[in-house]
């Protein structure tokens, strides 16, 4: 029952971490355009239906169903095309296609059979734009995307990879400032009580089993390797590459328990010598 909490719990982690990055995501994205004076109309965390929204102002605020992506709604993403171009339907830049101005939004296609029919992708294009015009409404016109400078525009689109930049710096921050990486120690993290075979099922160990070499020799969590052979040791990554050939005899320094806890000071180090 345990390990099963313990399951749903990383879970549920996993998904809230999820869905916060990908709010902050899209806050990235959010700030500034309403900076640059874009009207936004949604801010939504996931895909699929809406599970909770809230309109303060002139954007609604909600989560989705989906927590595996997530978007703002800017009016005016796409500029209107400019009349008197055509279309280019044998282009292969997607993104050309979007922010090009050739014609006008919707040509009615030509009844001539012999005529070339616009392809998927120009039909794509189109129904983006008029989709696009279709969200700014009267006088709103200024407050759109496509108004706006290009580098106002770039800083936009950019600040989500931005935040989620930040995000990992300030990730990896806590990780190496709060907790640290692993690295070898001359103290005593931990003794297995006992050896088991590699294909053993057991969790814990019977009276029957083996102890290990550390157990056996009385090794317990916290004791130091102080010197081995009589020589000093100051770090573990010395012994194996200044002195291999240390490899008997290691002493061991214990500290003892305070029998008071209001005792300023520890009791005096106990010394121990380990022989294999």
């Amino acid at each position: 029952m345990e390990t099963v909490l313990l399951y749903i719990l990383g879970v549920v982690i996993v998904v809230v971490g999820l869905a916060v990055s990908i709010g902050l995501h899209e806050i990235g994205h959010l700030v500034p355009a309403k900076a640059f004076g874009v009207k936004v109309t949604q801010y939504m965390i996931g895909f699929g239906p809406t599970l909770w929204s809230r309109r303060k102002g002139e954007t609604e605020y909600g989560v989705k169903a989906i927590p595996l992506g997530g978007y703002i709604s800017m009016i005016g993403m796409f500029p209107p095309a400019k009349p008197g171009e055509k279309p280019h339907p044998n282009s292969t830049g997607f993104f050309n296609q979007l922010v090009q101005e050739g014609a006008p939004a919707r040509e009615p296609i030509a009844q001539d059979p012999s005529a070339k029919r616009p392809g998927a992708m120009t039909s794509l294009v189109e129904d983006a734009r008029q989709s696009s015009a279709d969200t700014i409404g009267a006088g709103e016109e200024h407050r759109a995307f496509y108004r706006l400078a290009v580098w106002k525009r770039i800083i936009i689109m950019l600040g989500g990879p931005t935040m989620n930049l930040l995000i990992a710096v300030v990730l990896f921050a806590v990780l190496l400032m709060g907790f640290g990486t692993a690295q070898a120690s001359t103290t005593v993290g931990s003794v297995s009580a006992c050896v088991l075979p590699a294909t053993s099922t057991q969790t814990a160990c019977a009276a029957t089993d083996e102890k290990s070499p550390g157990a056996a020799a009385g090794l317990q969590p916290g004791d130091r390797l102080v010197s081995i052979d009589g020589t000093a040791i100051t770090s573990l990554g010395a012994v194996h590459r200044d002195h291999p050939q240390l490899t008997r005899n290691p002493a061991l320094r214990r500290r003892r328990p305070r029998r008071n806890r209001r005792e300023p000071h520890d009791h005096p180090q106990a010394h121990r010598t380990v022989r294999p």
